[in-house]
């Protein structure tokens, strides 16, 4: 026997927009003090890094060993950042205008790596991160502390997950959305 199908009752369809109203209207009034955090409350990654003189093509394979980024920093033996190279500047080079030099595996990383790359501090703020990351087009920003040593480099994963973190009541609890009902049962 089929069972028939449930609608809502006429108290339920009015709570679910005055609930979802109520979470979006607590999140929105939390966003600026988050946004105000400093970057040391987010969770930051090590760096893959190389020292100068590295062949492109073991900065390529450093970059696939981790599987965390595309980008390598290069530090000195002081431990401060010298350059960044990322996939975007090797494939740059294959596509761009200096396609028929292409790129030299064996060439040390100071040929291709951006030595005056965009950097963070621990004591800027979430928003500055975000700012930059936009307006950059960045996806992994070093982060050095006041003599130029690369700390940590930072994410747009790491900057979402802490934003994500900070609301887990109104994520958890959102209500469900009558319009987005699936027409048929899930899986096989």
């Amino acid at each position: 026997m089929r069972r028939p199908k449930r609608t809502p009752d006429h108290a339920t369809a009015r709570t679910l927009p005055v609930v979802a109203e109520l979470t979006e209207r607590a999140v929105a009034a939390r966003v600026p003090a988050l946004a105000a955090e400093r970057l040391m409350v987010v969770g930051r990654r090590e760096p893959v890094t190389v020292g100068p003189g590295t062949p492109i093509a073991e900065c390529l394979r450093s970059i696939q060993r981790t599987g965390t980024g595309d980008s390598v920093f290069v530090t000195g033996v002081d431990g401060r950042l010298a350059g960044v190279l990322t996939e975007r500047d090797i494939f740059g080079r294959l596509v761009g205008e200096d396609v028929a030099a292409g790129v030299d595996l064996d060439a040390p990383v100071e040929d291709y790596m951006n030595t005056d790359p965009r950097t963070l501090r621990l004591d800027q703020t979430v928003r500055d991160a975000i700012e930059l990351m936009q307006s950059g087009r960045f996806r992994n920003v070093p982060v050095i502390d006041d003599d130029h040593r690369l700390v940590g480099v930072v994410r747009q994963v790491d900057i979402l997950k802490f934003l994500a973190e900070s609301f887990p009541e109104e994520l958890l609890n959102l209500p469900p959305r009558p319009h987005q009902r699936m027409e048929q049962a899930e899986g096989g």
